[in-house]
C-alpha cells in the first residue's frame, strides 16, 4: 500500500499566543484569525515486508532507519522527530518507509511542523485504520508537538491543515471551534506579499515566557491579552465585511501592540522591509508566528503589489509567491 497525504501551512492575521491553553480561557470572546497558503507538507508511506521502519525527510535531507517498531520506540535522539513521535503514538505493525516533505521555509513561522504533524498523522491514522475523527487528530498531533518541543503549544496553527481556507478559531470553556469565514479568496490574493528574512526564530521559548508571566499573574500581561482578543475579534469583523482598510488599521496596531510588549519579536531587517514597503504601498505588516526573524506579511493594495515585492528583493529578503489553499489535508491511497 502507498499513502499519499498533503496539508497546507498557514499565516496567522491576529489572536496569536491567544490559542494556547489555559490561556483563552480567562479573556471573553477569545478568538485567532488566520488562513491557509499553498506552502504545502506532504508525507508519503509505503509498505514493506520487512519489519524495518525507513524514514527521510526530503527538505532536510536527512534519513534514520530503525529495524523494528521497538527499536524505534527505544530511540533517545531521534533526528527526525516529528515522524518519529506520531510513528511510536500510532505503532503500525508492519514495515514502511515513510518520506515527508515540507515547502515552508526553516523557522518561517507559517506553521510548517504542525501542518507536517497533520499529513503525517492523517497518512498513520489511515495506514493503522485507527479511524480517529479529525478534531481527535489535531489534539493528538498539538500533544505530540508539546512533549517533542516540551513546552505548550497553540491550537490555531493546525485548523487551516486541518480545513484550507480563511479561519476564526473560537477559544472557550466548551472546547475549540473553526467557523470559516465567507471572504472571496481572490479579494485576499491580490492584496498580499509574504517575505521570508531567512533568519529562523524559537516561538517554543517565547511562548512559554509569555504563557507562565500570564499564570504568574502578570496583570500587565493580562491586559496585553485583552488587547489581543480584541484586536482579533475586529480583524475577524473586518473580514467578514471585506472592509481591507479597517483590516490594514488592526495590523498595524496588531504589530504595534506585539512589538511594545515584545521587542524581540522584531529585528533590524524585518524593521527596514516594513519601512521600504510603506514607501512602495504597502498598507500594513506583521511578523509570522512568534517573530524574531522568520516570515513577515504584507497587506498591499492590489496595484501597488509588484512594487512591494520588488522592494523586498532589493532588501535582499526572498518574496515567498502564496495564495489562498481553499482545501485542507487530504489523502491519495494506492493499493
Amino acid at each position: 500500500m502507498k499513502i499519499f497525504a498533503k496539508a497546507p501551512c498557514r499565516i496567522d492575521l491576529a489572536g496569536g499566543t491567544l490559542d494556547i491553553w489555559p490561556l483563552y480561557l480567562y479573556h471573553k470572546n477569545a478568538v485567532t484569525v488566520n488562513f491557509a497558503v499553498d506552502r504545502y507538507t506532504s508525507c508519503e508511506i509505503a509498505t514493506r515486508r520487512a519489519p524495518e521502519l525507513v524514514f527521510r525527510s526530503l527538505d532536510l535531507a536527512r534519513e534514520e532507519r530503525y529495524v523494528s517498531l521497538q527499536a524505534l520506540c527505544n530511540a533517545k535522539s531521534p533526528r527526525l522527530p516529528l515522524a518519529v513521535w506520531i510513528t511510536r503514538f500510532f505503532a503500525p505493525s508492519g514495515g514502511f518507509s515513510l518520506i515527508t516533505n515540507s515547502e515552508a521555509p526553516a523557522g518561517g513561522g507559517i506553521s510548517g511542523s504542525s501542518a507536517l504533524l497533520i499529513a503525517t498523522g492523517s497518512a498513520l491514522n489511515r495506514l493503522t485504520a485507527a479511524k480517529h475523527p479529525l478534531e481527535k487528530l489535531r489534539e493528538i498531533c498539538q500533544n505530540i508537538e508539546a512533549q517533542i518541543i516540551r513546552v505548550p503549544t497553540g491550537a490555531q496553527d493546525y485548523y487551516p491543515a486541518m480545513y484550507g481556507g480563511i479561519n476564526a478559531i473560537e477559544l472557550g470553556p466548551a472546547g475549540i471551534r473553526r467557523v470559516a469565514l465567507p471572504v472571496d479568496p481572490e479579494d485576499l490574493n491580490r492584496r498580499i506579499v509574504l517575505a521570508y528574512t531567512g533568519v529562523p526564530r524559537n516561538s517554543g521559548v517565547n511562548n512559554w515566557e509569555v504563557t507562565k508571566a500570564h499564570i504568574d499573574g502578570h496583570k500587565h500581561v493580562h491586559r496585553n491579552f485583552d488587547k489581543i482578543a480584541a484586536i482579533a475579534n475586529g480583524m475577524r469583523r473586518a473580514l467578514e465585511q471585506s472592509d481591507w482598510a479597517e483590516m490594514g488599521r488592526l495590523l498595524r496596531e496588531e504589530w504595534s501592540h506585539r512589538r511594545k510588549n515584545a521587542p524581540g519579536i522584531s529585528t533590524p531587517l524585518i524593521d527596514r522591509l516594513i519601512s521600504v514597503t510603506r514607501q512602495a504601498g504597502a498598507i500594513a505588516a506583521k511578523v509570522c508566528g512568534a517573530g524574531g526573524g522568520g516570515c513577515v506579511l504584507f497587506l498591499v493594495e492590489p496595484e501597488a503589489k509588484a512594487r512591494v515585492a520588488a522592494a523586498i528583493e532589493r532588501e535582499s529578503a526572498t518574496v515567498l509567491p502564496v495564495r489562498v489553499a481553499t482545501r485542507g489535508v487530504h489523502l491519495k491511497i494506492a493499493e
